[in-house]
């Protein structure tokens, strides 16, 4: 259970940055009142809207995601890896019309923003999984 919150927490800080870093990529709150906890800090809403689409990237990227790479096995091997770019980029893109379909959450221009902010979150989350990791470690 620990895993689960701390790699949701990893995603959601991670999603911060690309949603930050990457134009095009835009996260729309739950509730159009925007109260700060701290001064410069996000809203509890947009902070429970990261963690809530942080959640979904997971489950998604759990289902859909591996479905989508035993399919695509071969291209891997092809591409020596530079499909999962290409997939990761859909997996944000899937978000995008969960997001859609609720009314709030991520929202992604176009598949190569879609790349390029999975390239971000990929990046940003293995640092940050690098300061969390002995907190992950089996006993």
């Amino acid at each position: 259970m620990l895993r689960f919150v701390m790699r949701t927490l990893v995603t959601a800080l991670a999603l911060g940055v690309a949603v930050w870093a990457v134009p095009g990529l835009e996260m729309t709150s739950y509730s159009e009142s925007e109260t700060e906890i701290f001064i410069g800090a996000p809203s509890m809403e947009t902070a429970l809207t990261y963690l809530l689409v942080a959640m979904v990237f997971g489950v998604i990227n759990a289902i859909v995601g591996n479905t989508i790479r035993i399919v695509a096995f071969p291209l891997y091997i092809l591409t020596l890896g530079l499909i999962a770019l290409l997939v990761n980029g859909l997996m944000l893109l899937i978000v995008h019309q969960f997001s859609q379909w609720i009314g709030f959450g991520l929202f992604v221009d176009d598949l190569w923003t879609g790349v390029l902010g999975a390239l971000v979150l990929s990046i940003t989350s293995w640092i940050i999984g690098l300061f969390f990791r002995p907190l992950l470690r089996r006993r």
